[in-house]
């Protein structure tokens, strides 16, 4: 292969290579084309502010306006306009207030006249000179100022550039980057535009004195044009440096300016030639929008040269030299951009690589075409010549642009046409829609004329390693669109101001007639890169001519021909083809899809067409053929070689075995556990089901479900499929899920992943059946690695022929049975989002779930020890600063493609890559392997990788070493490089040092014996059978990896890999989702204990003893991770992490001459170059660099190794240096991501980036499957959120008709969206799979707590208190109470419920409990804290809160279809009470539903009484009993959902609300019957409610019995019972009894849970229940022992949930006015009224912990204080009259609150002293618990406890009625000094008591001793009276 040689830099300073010399010649034909042009009847405005309304004049931002011409030029222009020019005046912005406007004074007052300061010490910084300045109206004086020298004018009037740069010296202030600013600053008051080149006119100097004079003229003449055509220099060779610069050693810039301007996918090149007239800038280079970018928001943003360059898919828009004057941020201390080194082509530059325009000079526009021409038809075809490909190396890509296309025929293999040009046409016709939807007037959209015209300028500044994209030209239409409306646009657009005047009205469109001569005016500087040809007829004539020239080898230089025809009037016809051999094959072969290039590929290696490349190489070697030197060596060396890693090993194995202490640390397998990230993921998952499951769509309901089931969707990939088995395994997920047993085999957990190919269907079946008989397991559908296959399976019964998993996804996962089965929820998991983001997507953005950020506001929120390194932490790797340049690509492997691809036109650059490659390792090997001058024939990258590869397990005492990843997506070629590969090996007897495995998606592992050996040794796996199934298992392994495959499908590669070659993948068809997933191969988690940069900057400086060398070779320093035959071993491990270069021939081995040292002159030692100057085709050239992706701190030289260098010399270094060093490279490896290789478009693209920081690479198109869905798009954002970036793409992509989702068309409406379709995205191997494995585990988890509840569990109190066995209910299997042996039975008066265990005990028959003391009282509020609850499963007969919902009681809830929502009546019922004195009006809230419980006057009448059944019923079909339940405060959460309770069974049940709370549990509860309190009992208690249900159930009862009556019924038959039900009431049990015999004492019991039905129907069909008043059961323990469940039934208290025999109980009445004990209360007068309360001890109810609602919503503030401060209950009571502060509370609640904590005032005898109990009177109140009382009834015939052996310490008499007398009063004793309680409603009563009672006669009473409750009058407070027994 010829050399290409190239000197190191194209020239010094500015390049002019490839561009027109400027000369006077070309000056005047400009000018007489200028003229030409010309027409009176136009205003002759500048061509291209016409065309543009160009944003940067209005900006005043370019110097000169839209002048381009020398500064004679500029001052005739000033002397007087030209006469059809329109003059504009420049207006100066108007000082600030306040400021010095003096002339000769800046702004802030100080004085800038030469004459006043030039004695003074001026300050001026470095890279800055003292310049004088002309004030128009001080003519004899000189201002002086400091200007940065780069933007000023060498000698020779060159090299200044763009812009400005200066500080005021006056005031100090720095930092002008507008001379416009500036002059305002110092008062130069100008009329015309400010320029630096007409005010800046002399250079200042010091004198012999030091004095400051005026020194040379600053020679600006010329200039002006010449730096503008510079700074349009877009070729890699043009370089702008520092004026010092000198020499070719020159420093470069490693921080180029790149693009600025977001949303402007133009990017980086800084106008390219477009600079040569300020109004082309405004459209093809980065333009200000409608004044949003200021450019103070401008950045720098750190690349490398080349990568400044817009990363196309299909090329490079490289950087086109320095900044223009907006770039503000532009730093003075660093270099200017500079790029070094041309991927290929000659050093002259023939093409127009610099695409700078000449000089572009004011255009008029003629009027309309004066002559028409006949319109003539393209039917003529066109012969494509027969030789076309043959003679241009490459085929032309022909464009259709606008019009008629003309056939071709002939030699159509060698042409192709594509229609994206004209669709790209098309798409920017249509921009001027958008602005519709704001009520814009109709735009004109962009004229054809334009479109093309720009087009052609757009293809002059494109260098010539550049390839078109549509993207760039589509945001290029926009922009001049948006210009030429700014006006319009800027009504409909909420955005800033401009900060410049709205553009000039509409201007004259360029006409069809001008189109030729002004497109061939823009292409006539580029040296005819782009060719114009102007046809008469038609573009068939073009066409011809276009071959023509080809033939004949005119266009050899040109790279793009427009053919124009306008011809036609008003429109036009246009084509561009593509006739650039690098430009044309890359084109060509993007526009193959993935099937054509595979199918081409494959051609070309069956039919043989690749021998000729074979052939090729073969005459590469001067010594000949690699195969004859290859078995040469071969015969040579057989027999001598021993493998050293065999010899080694087997030495290290007996080392372990004998010495039994490993003797690698490096090599341990990570045990499985959940890191941080994984489990806050996992519970974003789930918080995102439970709102799925919380919303009111029903859509998903939780509390169905029992278990969880899954099944994990994988692409059809081996591996994949096995490291998903292992993840699983290893998780322990199966048993957490109680999926499998402790014992499950391989075969079990297979079943719960589904790999998509031929067979899954089947699998898929079972699975859809599976969900369809379990309803209440709730399934998810895993569909991992989901951006693969989204094709519709539409697509696939079109080509059913074709592979069956091709839209095997659609048919699967999109069926109908997943998405109706409410037991299914579909989880996507992907990197790759962007396919599943589109207008049609299934997935609502609100279940999108993404990867957090590691930090947030600096603050890391999950501390892991590993870091990720990720796609963002190997870009930072290359930018300046960095020590580990990660991301890389090789120049000389580029170049030789470069020069082989147009020897080989015929050939798929991927076949030409993939060779070359090959060869490059096979000379690389045997070059490691002895023969060293196979050197010259790889690349130093191939290079390195291979010596590291087979000398790292020489470092390791185990042998352990590096994976190499090769990456070949076409799996034909990379069948090939395995068996090319395998074969050099062989033949170098290299078979036991590394491994080569072909990896592939349809086949596993394959591993040699001894290796599988080797890894079981290392793994200690004992199983003989076992073999490596996942690439995680290569761990350690010195192996190749060769990965195929168009597709990657998620396998993870182990922590050995150490370079990851992408260098063969396929970079012509670029996406987003493409180019992540290859670059995703090395993502890594990087040990965090030990900080990349730092740790290798320490290490480097322990090494420095060892080093080969001087300290400047720093960037020398070998990435070898072995000893090499080079001798580039290393000193310590940690230099590898900063070395930049791979190895090559040691610098130890260079001739002196040969190093290049630094010099003085180069700058900054940080500006070093990362690119060689030019191609390398031949290794042994002397230009031989590294590519690097990033630069080096601290290196000052860009080294180049010499050719031919002998590694014999420094071999004996190198092995006593391994001896030092010997380290497992695994050791590295957990420091250190893999280092990337990659094909430079590539590199550039991703490297390169926008100006908000976003990869350019993030621009692109973001998967095959989508499109663009408009080109008028803004552009991603760097800071965009993972989730804005979603909302974006949801924006502005549509699937295309392959897409599954292109038929579900209602385009982001909520309901197109999949209601249980969840999509979780996040970086490539950072834990997915822990982290949706983990999701399933707490998912689980949830579910069985959704299925648990906390209900208390306490023992029973005082249970040693109660009664001898006489007391005992002894028929102890009865299954009902026997009425005679149960009337016998005394009543237990002790309170046994856990409940009161703060309560006061009750004095019994028995003297037995006085002296016990039941120790101190608790807080009240610990009282919720402390009790004690148990978790327990809900059984299928619980009761229910609102968050239940499931299929069964959809109907009782209400929200059943048939039912209408809140359907429901308002019905009043009335009855008078005496007690209360007045009628009570009730209202009732019926449902439709419920109305047949009910008996109306009529259908919708007066509601007359609610229906009850007869004693005698027996149906077993519902429940005889209404049931009440009292609620307050838990609308959501009480139980009131009986319908499992019930078993289904009908039943009336009611809800009994207050009535501020009505509509709010009517609204949760619209199918359940309300009775709605009066209004007066708002603050009322429970008692109150209890009052009301019974009395009006007793009311009720009478109605009921009347109406019967009339149909013959007995009143007594009439059923009385009602149950009033706490809302807490959740699960309720029996006790099953097995009797060892009749009378025996032993038994066994168990306890179950049954049906609220079954236990309710048991007890109506008791015998005798009528005789019963009160019926109750046992609260529910877990420690119940056999003691309470022994006997069947109990006559004791009842709580909870009582069944209330209305007609027995009607003359005892609930305390309407209690707010606790109100339950203790009404047990105690049912007693003493002589009727029976039954306790069943074998039913037990579970009442459920509800921390809301109930008696806590009470909250007792001050009324007067606005802040709620807690009362203390002290407070609760007061002194009548008092100023005590009142508190906001009913009086009978701070009466209860206060005798609870505080009753010890009133009753100090009776404090602990049981014996003496406080003698309470018809009523039970709780005065604490070390308080004890006894209750007496003062009705007549009331049974009462025997009170004769009493002596009382106290007497209470709350509310006493007339039945309690002096008399009665006088037949109890009290103690000396005991003291009496005496409440009343007000003081009047009191005193009225106190009198009646005669209770002065033995009790004594003060004034003071009279207290009221804390209320205010209109409170009504409670009165007491205290006094003491005399």
């Amino acid at each position: 292969m010829g050399c290409l040689k190239q000197p190191a830099f194209c020239k010094m300073g500015n390049s002019y290579a490839g561009q027109l010399k400027t000369t006077r010649f070309e000056e005047v034909l400009h000018n007489s084309i200028e003229a030409s042009l010309r027409s009176n009847s136009l205003a002759p405005r500048p061509v291209f502010s016409q065309l543009y309304l160009e944003a940067e004049q209005q900006l005043s931002a370019l110097e000169g306006g839209s002048r381009m011409d020398n500064e004679d030029e500029e001052e005739e222009g000033e002397g007087g306009p030209e006469p059809n020019c329109a003059p504009n005046p420049y207006q100066m912005l108007p000082p600030p207030e306040g400021c010095c406007t003096t002339d000769g004074f800046c702004q802030a007052g100080k004085d800038l006249r030469l004459v006043s300061i030039s004695d003074e010490p001026i300050d001026v910084p470095a890279g800055f000179l003292l310049v004088g300045a002309k004030a128009p109206s001080l003519p004899d004086h000189l201002l002086v100022c400091a200007v940065d020298k780069r933007f000023l004018p060498d000698d020779n009037g060159l090299n200044a550039l763009l812009g400005f740069s200066g500080n005021c010296v006056g005031c100090g202030k720095k930092g002008f980057c507008y001379f416009t600013e500036f002059s305002n600053h110092i008062n130069l008051k100008l009329s015309t535009q400010p320029k630096k080149q007409k005010h800046l006119k002399y250079y200042l100097v010091r004198n012999a004195q030091g004095a400051l004079t005026k020194g040379p003229l600053i020679c600006w003449r010329g200039s002006e044009f010449r730096s503008r055509q510079t700074s349009t220099s877009v070729g890699p060779c043009s370089l702008f440096l520092p004026p010092e610069s000198a020499g070719p050693q020159a420093a470069f810039s490693s921080e180029p300016i790149s693009g600025t301007i977001p949303g402007i996918p133009v990017g980086p090149q800084q106008a390219g030639c477009a600079a040569s007239h300020p109004s082309l800038a405004a459209a093809v280079a980065p333009a200000v929008f409608n004044g949003k970018d200021s450019p103070k928001h401008q950045q720098l943003v750190k690349t490398n040269p080349v990568a400044v360059a817009r990363p196309l898919a299909l090329g490079i828009l490289s950087n086109s030299g320095p900044p223009k004057k907006r770039h503000k941020g532009w730093s003075p201390d660093s270099p200017s951009a500079a790029d070094g080194g041309c991927p290929q082509g000659g050093g002259n530059r023939a093409k127009c690589e610099s695409a700078g325009m000449s000089r572009m000079p004011q255009v008029g526009l003629v009027g309309p075409a004066s002559a028409t021409f006949p319109v003539v038809a393209s039917g003529e075809p066109v012969s494509v010549p027969d030789n076309l490909l043959k003679i241009c190396e490459a085929k032309p890509v022909i464009f259709k642009g606008h019009g008629n296309f003309p056939y071709l025929c002939g030699n159509l293999n060698d042409v192709v046409v594509s229609p994206l040009l004209y669709t790209c046409y098309q798409n920017a016709q249509s921009v001027s829609r958008a602005y519709e939807q704001y009520g814009a007037s109709a735009m004109q959209p962009i004229s054809e004329e334009m479109q093309l015209l720009l087009t052609v300028y757009y293809l002059v500044q494109l260098a010539a390693d550049q390839v078109p994209l549509m993207e760039d030209l589509e945001q290029i239409f926009l922009r001049s669109w948006r210009e030429s409306h700014l006006t319009e646009i800027r009504q409909y657009q909420q955005a800033q101001p401009p900060p410049f005047p709205p553009a000039p009205g509409a201007l004259a469109p360029v006409t069809s007639a001008q189109l030729p001569w002004l497109a061939g005016l823009a292409a006539s500087s580029c040296n005819d890169s782009v060719h114009i040809i102007e046809c008469t007829y038609s573009l068939a004539e073009g066409l011809s001519e276009m071959f023509r020239l080809l033939i004949e080898g005119k266009l050899a230089k040109t790279s793009y021909v427009v053919i124009i025809c306008a011809c036609r009037g008003t429109a036009i016809d246009s084509c561009i083809a593509v006739t650039g051999k690098y430009q044309a094959r890359i084109l060509s072969e993007s526009l193959l899809t993935p099937a054509e290039y595979q199918k081409e590929v494959n051609y070309e290696l069956v039919t043989g067409k690749v021998d000729s490349l074979g052939a090729f190489f073969s005459t590469l070697c001067p010594e000949g053929n690699i195969d004859i030197w290859l078995d040469k060596f071969h015969k040579e060396n057989q027999g001598r070689i021993s493998s050293p890693l065999t010899a080694s090993s087997v030495t290290k194995s007996s080392m372990l075995d004998v010495g039994g202490a490993p003797v690698c640390t490096s090599y341990n397998l990570e045990p499985h556990h959940i890191r941080p990230f994984q489990l806050a993921v996992a519970q974003k998952l789930l918080s995102h089901v439970c709102s799925i499951a919380d919303s009111s769509t029903q859509n998903l309901d939780l509390g169905s479900f029992e278990k969880v089931d899954f099944l994990i969707c994988i692409p059809p990939s081996e591996v994949t499929y096995q490291q998903t088995l292992f993840h699983i395994w290893h998780s322990g997920v199966l048993l957490e899920l109680g999926l499998e047993k402790e014992h499950m085999t391989r075969q079990r957990v297979e079943q719960y992943v589904l790999k998509l190919d031929a067979e899954a269907q089947t699998k898929f079946k079972s699975f859809l059946q599976n969900s369809f008989q379990n309803p209440h397991t709730l399934f998810v559908l895993i569909h991992d690695h989901a951006h693969w296959d989204l094709v519709s399976s539409a697509v696939h019964n079109l080509y059913s022929q074709s592979d069956p998993p091709v839209g095997l996804v659609d048919r699967l996962l999109n069926c109908r049975e997943v998405k109706e089965a409410s037991n299914i929820v579909t989880l996507h998991v992907t990197s790759f989002p962007y396919a599943l983001q589109t207008q049609h997507t299934l997935i609502s953005p609100y279940n999108e779930i993404h990867w957090p950020a590691s930090y947030s506001n600096g603050v890391d929120l999950y501390p892991e020890n590993k870091k990720y390194f990720g796609l963002s932490e190997f870009i930072e790797s290359t930018l300046s600063g960095h020590s580990l340049p990660l991301l890389r690509y090789d120049s000389s492997f580029e170049a030789m493609v470069a020069a082989l691809g147009k020897r080989f036109p015929r050939l798929h650059s991927a076949v030409i890559r993939t060779f070359v490659l090959v060869q490059h390792y096979a000379a690389a090997m045997m070059a490691v392997h002895g023969l060293s001058q196979m050197k010259n024939h790889t690349s130093v990258e191939t290079l390195e990788i291979t010596q590291n590869l087979i000398n790292s397990p020489k470092q390791c005492p185990c042998g352990h070493g590096l994976m190499v990843l090769l990456r070949v997506p076409c799996s034909p070629l990379a069948a090939v490089a395995y068996e090319r590969l395998a074969h050099v090996r062989a033949r170098l007897a290299l078979e036991e040092r590394f491994e080569i495995i072909l990896g592939s998606a349809s086949s596993g592992i394959t591993v040699g014996k001894h290796f599988v050996r080797q890894l079981k040794l290392w793994q200690k796996i004992e199983d003989a059978e076992w073999r490596p199934r996942t690439y995680l298992e290569l761990e350690g392994l010195p192996c190749i990896l060769i990965l195929s495959g168009m597709d990657l499908h998620g396998e993870s590669l182990p922590r050995s890999l150490r370079y990851c070659d992408l260098r063969l993948i396929n970079s012509s068809c670029l996406v987003r989702t493409a180019v992540e997933q290859e670059l995703g191969l090395a993502a890594y988690f990087v040990s965090n204990d030990a900080p990349l940069e730092k740790g290798a900057r320490n290490e480097a400086l322990e090494s420095d003893a060892d080093k080969l060398s001087s300290t400047d070779n720093e960037d020398e320093e070998p990435v070898t991770e072995g000893s090499a035959p080079c001798g580039e071993s290393s000193a310590q491990p940690g230099e590898q992490t900063r070395s930049p270069l791979p190895c090559g021939p040691s610098e130890e081995s260079r001739a002196p001459g040969e190093r290049q040292r630094p010099q003085a002159s180069q700058g900054p030692p940080s500006a070093v170059s990362r690119h060689s100057p030019g191609p390398v085709l031949q290794p042994d050239s002397s230009l031989k660099t590294s590519q690097r992706g990033a630069p080096v701190l601290g290196t000052s030289s860009s080294q180049l190794p010499s050719p031919g260098s002998s590694s014999s010399s420094t071999a004996p270094t190198a092995s006593t240096l391994v001896l030092q060093t010997s380290q497992c490279s695994l050791t590295k490896a957990l420091r250190q991501p893999p280092i990337v290789f990659l094909p430079k478009l590539v590199y550039d693209m991703v490297t390169s980036t926008d100006s908000s920081g976003l990869p350019k690479a993030a621009s692109l198109l973001p998967s095959h499957s989508v499109t663009w869905a408009s080109s008028f798009r803004p552009l991603l954002s760097k800071t965009m959120t993972s989730t804005e970036q979603s909302l974006y793409y949801r924006q502005w992509t549509a699937p295309r008709p392959s897409h599954m989702d292109y038929g579900n068309r209602a385009e982001g409406r909520m309901d197109s969206f999949h209601p249980r379709r969840l999509l979780l995205s996040g970086p490539p191997q950072i834990g997915k799979t822990g982290a949706y494995l983990q999701f399933l585990s707490i998912l689980s988890r949830m579910l069985v707590r959704l299925t648990e509840v906390d209900v208390y569990d306490e023992e029973e109190i005082n249970i040693n208190l109660r009664e001898e066995s006489d007391w005992h209910y002894l028929q102890l299997s009865d299954p009902w109470p026997d009425l005679e042996l149960f009337q016998k039975l005394p009543f237990d008066y002790i309170i046994h419920d856990p409940k009161y265990e703060d309560a006061s005990s009750i004095c019994s028959h028995h003297p037995s409990m006085r002296s016990e003391d039941r120790g101190m009282s608790r807080k009240p509020e610990d009282l919720y804290v402390r009790r004690q609850t148990a978790r327990m499963r809900l059984s299928k007969y619980a009761a229910y809160n609102t968050y239940h919902h499931c299929e069964r009681c959809h109907q009782y809830m209400g929200f059943h279809p048939r039912c209408q929502l809140y359907e429901s009546t308002l019905h009043a019922f009335a009855f008078s009470y005496s007690m209360l004195g007045e009628e009570i009006q009730l209202h009732f809230i019926i449902p439709k539903s419920k109305e047949h419980h009910f008996v109306f006057s009529q259908p919708g009448g007066q509601l007359e009484s609610m229906r009850l059944p007869l004693v005698t019923d027996k149906s077993q079909e519902y429940i005889k009993s209404p049931t009440f339940t009292p609620t307050t405060g838990r609308h959501e959460h009480g139980l009131f959902n009986l319908y499992h309770a019930m078993d289904g069974a009908s039943h009336l049940h009611v809800l009994v609300v207050k009535e501020y709370e009505m509509a709010i549990y009517k609204k949760y509860w619209p199918n359940h019957i309300m009775l709605v309190l009066p209004s007066i009992f708002n603050s009322a208690g429970v008692g109150a409610a209890h009052f009301l249900i019974k009395e009006l159930s007793y009311h009720n009862l009478e109605l009921e019995r009347n109406r019967q009556e009339e149909l013959g019924i007995k009143p007594q038959d009439i059923w009385p019972f009602i149950v009033i039900s706490d809302d807490s009431c959740v699960m309720w049990n029996v006790v099953d009894i097995d009797c060892g015999g009749e009378r025996s004492r032993e038994f066994s019991w168990s306890e179950r849970n049954v049906s609220l039905k079954h236990i309710m129907q048991h007890i109506e069909s008791a015998p005798n229940i009528t005789h019963y008043a009160l019926i109750g059961m046992r609260k529910w323990s877990s420690k119940a022992g056999s003691r309470q469940v022994r006997e069947p039934f109990s006559r004791c208290h009842v709580h909870d949930f009582i069944i209330l025999n209305v007609d027995l109980t009607q003359n005892v009445q609930y305390n309407q006015n209690r707010f606790t004990c109100d339950d203790v209360d009404f047990n105690l007068r049912v007693h003493s009224a002589g009727l029976l309360l039954c306790r069943f001890n074998r039913f037990s109810v579970m009442k459920k912990q509800v921390a809301v609602g109930g008696h806590r919503s009470f909250h007792i503030t001050s009324k007067v204080s606005n802040n709620p401060v807690a009362v203390v209950p002290a407070q609760y009571i007061c002194a009548p009259d008092s100023k005590h502060t009142f508190l906001a509370a009913p009086a009978q609640l701070l009466l209860e609150e206060f005798l609870q904590h505080h009753s010890h005032r009133f009753f100090p005898l009776s404090l602990r002293n049981h014996g003496h109990p406080v003698l309470s009177v018809d009523c039970y109140l709780n005065l604490g618990s070390q308080i004890s009382v006894c209750y007496v009834s003062s009705r007549p015939h009331s049974l009462n406890v025997s009170c004769s052996d009493f002596a009382f310490s106290g007497l209470l008499l709350y509310l006493c009625d007339s039945f309690v007398g002096a008399s009665f009063l006088k037949n109890f004793h009290f103690l000396k000094g005991a003291t009496l309680c005496v409440i009343c409603q007000d003081r009047n009563s009191l005193r009225q008591t106190v009198v009646r009672l005669e209770l002065e006669d033995e009790w004594q009473f003060r004034l003071r001793d009279e207290f009221q409750t804390a209320n205010a009058k209109e409170d009504r407070p409670l009165f007491f009276l205290t006094g003491r027994h005399i």
